[in-house]
């Protein structure tokens, strides 16, 4: 079965590999586009991409979905789209498969309930690379046994949110294996407020936004004597493809709401 993708945020570097990438699969079909402003009729007509590459261009997603039927909507837009993209799909039996981070507690409880009162499959991944999800899991398992633990992400410097989506889906698995305690000395004090980051639990997380950067994440598990770092780099968009196709197949055969690609891999 050739399944019918359409995808929001195609003129983003991410947008544009998943283009690519699903243009290229044998069991994909690139529908339609959504986009939050009218750049033309098809993705060719954007300047972006080849002259074969007519996928209409929607600006409306309901009207997408009465026109082209896919059966899922790749969101890889921004923190102020996402979640109204998201439950909309869910709303018309589009299953979400979301690359954007900045969700409330809030907003994906609402949108678990949703899929699963719907029983359409929706997948959220603050990550789709592999690697990055890998270190994620070996970062929860080593909390238990190293509980003192700083984690640094490194991302490019047009990100819109701090932390990433990454750092604050390890904090999350890290939190159920490490004992909520403080951190540092029990005087520590900021001569500059900010320097030791954000506090979750205890634990710090640092941002770091530079040109040149891609994604990149260091969790560093100190004990008596010695530390363990576990590092991921991307060092480029294409680092995500194989998550993305991952996440499409799957979520063709879920029925409730998964959030992360720790749950979808063996």
């Amino acid at each position: 079965m050739t399944i019918r993708v359409a995808i929001a945020g195609a003129r983003g570097k991410m947008g544009k590999e998943a283009v690519h990438t699903v243009m290229n699969h044998a069991e994909m079909e690139l529908v339609s586009v959504l986009d939050y402003k009218k750049v033309g009729d098809t993705l060719a007509d954007t300047k972006l991409f080849p002259s074969d590459f007519t996928a209409p261009i929607y600006i409306d997603l309901e009207q997408l979905n009465a026109e082209t039927k896919p059966d899922v909507l790749i969101d890889l837009t921004t923190p102020e789209f996402v979640y109204e993209h998201t439950k909309q799909a869910l709303e018309l039996n589009v299953r979400p498969v979301v690359g954007t981070t900045g969700f409330s507690d809030e907003q994906l409880e609402e949108l678990k309930a949703l899929s699963k009162e719907s029983k359409i499959g929706c997948i959220i991944a603050p990550n789709f690379a592999i690697g990055a999800v890998l270190m994620m899991k070996f970062a929860e398992q080593a909390a238990k046994y190293l509980p003192d633990i700083e984690i640094i992400e490194m991302h490019h410097d047009q990100k819109l949110d701090a932390p990433s989506g990454t750092a604050m889906k390890t904090a999350h698995l890290i939190s159920q294996q490490r004992p909520i305690h403080e951190q540092g000395h029990v005087h520590e004090k900021e001569i500059l407020e900010g320097a030791r980051g954000a506090n979750y639990d205890g634990m710090r997380i640092h941002s770091v936004r530079l040109p040149g950067l891609v994604a990149h994440q260091q969790v560093l598990l100190g004990g008596e004597g010695q530390m363990l770092t576990l590092r991921h780099d991307s060092f480029n968009r294409g680092s995500f493809m194989s998550g993305v196709i991952l996440s499409i197949q799957t979520v063709m055969e879920k029925e409730e709401l998964i959030y992360g690609l720790e749950h979808i891999i063996d």
